[in-house]
């Protein structure tokens, strides 16, 4: 019996490829043309690899999560404290305004802000990444309630999601064109609602 030809290219090069096409242009603006010529595959080769574009961008969306995840935990745990590890994400951002990386967003609050309540699968993967986000500062919360830095009497999981509005907004401001000035002026309200 004989099998299908062997892959033979990258996929992990691949969906990073497909990835920052995403990110630039959204999942439904995303045209497959788009994919393929950055991918560099041939039509059949992304159905055979991926099956479907639906199926490439959860791909897509799923590894950009765990690798902002996986960097965001690391930074927490290097952090001398939660706190200074919140007020430096949040600072960082905003040093952005006017970058590259200010004006593509976040793939995770881009797909979240398209792809709304749709109810599909892209839909709901968006959603399941903004949970994921508010669960890294859910944690950042309680350690910081833990070490003094916080009141333990509020309600960390409101602080969290409290915080993943702030980014979100953050990064739909940078995206807007906001400079580096109000930017910072609008992290150090959200920054004080935490004291």
């Amino acid at each position: 019996m004989t099998r299908g030809r062997p892959i033979a290219f990258n996929p992990d090069q691949a969906v990073s490829a497909a990835m920052q096409v995403f990110w630039a242009r959204g999942y439904d603006s995303a045209s497959t043309r788009d994919l393929l010529e950055a991918m560099q595959l041939s039509r059949s080769s992304l159905y055979q690899a991926f099956g479907s574009k639906e199926r490439l961008f959860l791909e897509a969306l799923r590894r950009y999560r765990e690798n902002l995840i996986d960097r965001l935990h690391r930074q927490l745990e290097a952090s001398p404290s939660a706190l200074a590890f919140v007020e430096g994400l949040f600072r960082d951002t905003a040093r952005d305004a006017g970058s590259e990386r200010a004006a593509i967003g976040c793939l995770i609050f881009n797909s979240a802000s398209e792809l709304g309540q749709r109810g599909d699968l892209p839909s709901r993967e968006a959603g399941e990444s903004v949970r994921a986000i508010t669960e890294l500062f859910r944690q950042a919360v309680m350690r910081a309630q833990s070490e003094g830095d916080i009141d333990p009497q509020r309600d960390a999981r409101s602080l969290a999601t409290y915080l993943t509005l702030g980014m979100a907004g953050m990064r739909t401001l940078l995206k807007s064109g906001a400079d580096a000035g109000e930017a910072t002026r609008a992290v150090e309200l959200v920054l004080d609602t935490l004291h």
